[in-house]
Parts: C-alpha cells; sequence; structure tokens
C-alpha cells in the first residue's frame, strides 16, 4: 500500500518524486498492489518520511486516500463481504496479500469481535505506521458501514502522545495507550449485520484470485497450494489427496509428508474449505441447497446435511432461514 503513504505524504508536501529516486523505486510499481519491495527498502523509506513531516499523528491521515484498489483483490473482496465479521475474516486471512510485515488476528467474546494486529518485527511497528493501519481499517470499516461508523473501542501499544485530539477525532470511541495489543473492536451486532454492498459471487472470486497469489508468494506454503486446488476441484466429486497430489506434481505420499510436518493433514484441510465456503453458499439464496452440496464436493444432499451438522450444530436449512432471520432484524 506504498501508494497510501506516499498520498499521505504528500499532503504535507513532501517531494514523493525524489524520494522515489532516493530509495531505487519504480514510479510504475506504486499503485501496483501486487508489485513486491525490499522490507529493508521499505523501512528505510517510511524512516525518511517520517523525518520530513513535522507532525507526529501524521499516520491517521491515511484515512483520507484509502481507496479499495491500493489492495487490488482484498480491498474489493472486503467491499463485496455481506457483513463485518466476512470482512474481517478475509482481511486476516489474507493480510500478506499486500503486508508481510504484520499479521491479522480475530478475537471473539460474548459481545465483541476485534481484530489484532501484530508486527513482526520492531521497524516496523513504529507508531505513525500503527496509526496508519489502524486509520486505514476506519476507512475500510466506514465503506462497508457508512460514513457514521466508529469502533467500540481502539487501543495501542505506544505510550499516550501529546495531542489525542486526533484520535478521538477520528475513531469517535474509547482509545487506549501503552495497550498490550493494537486493536479495532466492534460489537457482534456491528459485525454480523448486513450490508448493502454485498456480493457473495464477487467475493468469492476475489477470494479464489488472492488464495492463488498467497500461494505464489510463498511457493513453498504447501497448505494455501493445497487449499487452493482443492477449491478447484471441490465441484468434481472427485476430490481426494492422490487427485490433489497430482494437481501438485507431488506423490501422495510426499504430500501427506509435508502436510504433516505442517501440523495438518489433507482431510482438515478438505473440511477447512467446505466450511468456508458452505458458511458464503448458504447465505446466497440464489443457490438451492442441492446445488451448494453438489458445489461442495458430495455426493448427495444427505452426505452435505450431516457433515453441516457435524460442524455448525445446525442444518443447512436451519442454518440459512437463521440467517434470513438476522438480515430482517
Amino acid at each position: 500500500m506504498l501508494d497510501l503513504t506516499f498520498q499521505t505524504a504528500r499532503s504535507y508536501g513532501v517531494d514523493t518524486d525524489s524520494l522515489m529516486k532516493e530509495y531505487g523505486i519504480d514510479a510504475k510499481l506504486v499503485t501496483d498492489p501486487n508489485a513486491r519491495f525490499r522490507m529493508e527498502q521499505i523501512d528505510a523509506l517510511y524512516d525518511r518520511i517520517a523525518e520530513l513531516i513535522d507532525d507526529p499523528n501524521f499516520g491517521l491521515k491515511a484515512v483520507q486516500f484509502w481507496h479499495p484498489s491500493q489492495m487490488g483483490a482484498l480491498g474489493y473482496a472486503w467491499l463485496t463481504s455481506d457483513t463485518l465479521r466476512a470482512a474481517f475474516k478475509r482481511y486476516a486471512r489474507f493480510s500478506k496479500v499486500v503486508s508481510d510485515a504484520v499479521r491479522l488476528e480475530i478475537k471473539e467474546t460474548d459481545d465483541e469481535l476485534s481484530l489484532d494486529f501484530h508486527y513482526l518485527q520492531k521497524q516496523s511497528s513504529q507508531k505513525f505506521r500503527i496509526d496508519g493501519a489502524l486509520a486505514t481499517l476506519m476507512a475500510m470499516t466506514r465503506a462497508n458501514a457508512g460514513s457514521d461508523f466508529h469502533p467500540k473501542a481502539v487501543s495501542f501499544t505506544f505510550e499516550e502522545p501529546e495531542d489525542t485530539g486526533p484520535y478521538y477525532a477520528l475513531f469517535q470511541s474509547p482509545v487506549s495507550f501503552s495497550a498490550p495489543t493494537n486493536r479495532f473492536t466492534i460489537t457482534l451486532e456491528e459485525a454480523d449485520a448486513p450490508r448493502s454492498c454485498s456480493n457473495i459471487h464477487l467475493a468469492q472470486l476475489h477470494d479464489q484470485f488472492m488464495l492463488e497469489y498467497v500461494a505464489q508468494l510463498d511457493k513453498e506454503n504447501i497448505i494455501e497450494r493445497v487449499k487452493v486446488a482443492i477449491t478447484e476441484e471441490l465441484a468434481s466429486g472427485n476430490i481426494s489427496d492422490a487427485l490433489i497430489a497430482k494437481k501438485l506434481f507431488l506423490t501422495e505420499r510426499t504430500l501427506q509428508r509435508r502436510l504433516q510436518e505442517n501440523g495438518t493433514t489433507f482431510k482438515k484441510l478438505l473440511t477447512e474449505v467446505r466450511i468456508d465456503l458452505a458458511d458464503n453458499y448458504i447465505r446466497d439464496s440464489k443457490l438451492s441447497l442441492n446445488e451448494i452440496s453438489f458445489l461442495l464436493g458430495f455426493s448427495e444432499l444427505s452426505s452435505f446435511s450431516r457433515a453441516f451438522k457435524n460442524w455448525t450444530g445446525s442444518s443447512p436449512r436451519n442454518y440459512r432461514q437463521e440467517k434470513r432471520g438476522e438480515k430482517r432484524l
């Protein structure tokens, strides 16, 4: 999301063209969400930008410049998610598409849903970068939920700044500092409220693209590669570890061994993919339960129904009725 950083810097009068030349960054790649830059290169660039801007809270200004195109498929998948819960899940799962510097984690209580930002290196966890990340999430959330949306609470790991006014003005919610985690929290009611911009089919297309992209980023990521292959082959009705191994140019034994080394099995990954897809498909009223059963690779509806009840404790029909009821409330 280098373009977002440069737009923020330009609003303070920073000559970003000179910075690109100084740090060897191709201007054509700045607006490409799939472009990758060396971590050391970006860290040095961000440090320089922070030196040039005489505003310790400048990262918050990112809220003004976020656009889904800066995140590629992830940005549009976020926009077309049917709930903020689904959007948060996509962001946590596919954050690697836009950054290798942070890991996102979802936490849930009886009445709250939170997205935690875990920075993997100290150099990436400077105040202005944390500010920018949570301000960007504020912009993303308002794109789905409306301009008057505000979180239940926001927390930051750094010490309380001298001027906290911009934080309260932006988030319009309780804000805490010196916290254990950088966290953005919303209520469960807001998390599960239906959003008018949702489009399940488009969101799923973007998910598929991101699965493939993540797998390409890390060709050794056997888990994501297997999930991509499972997603592509599910509807064939002949899904098996032998088929997926062949698709990945591996022997069955090699596939099993590599999954075991990563603490999982083919059966677990197959179930994970089916659960994720089933939840999305059932929310789509255009698909019958028979069609969903076929899309998930089950030979008959009864087999799908039994599996779904094991996953959720509810039958597919009852689950669909519950979700429809939620949307009417």
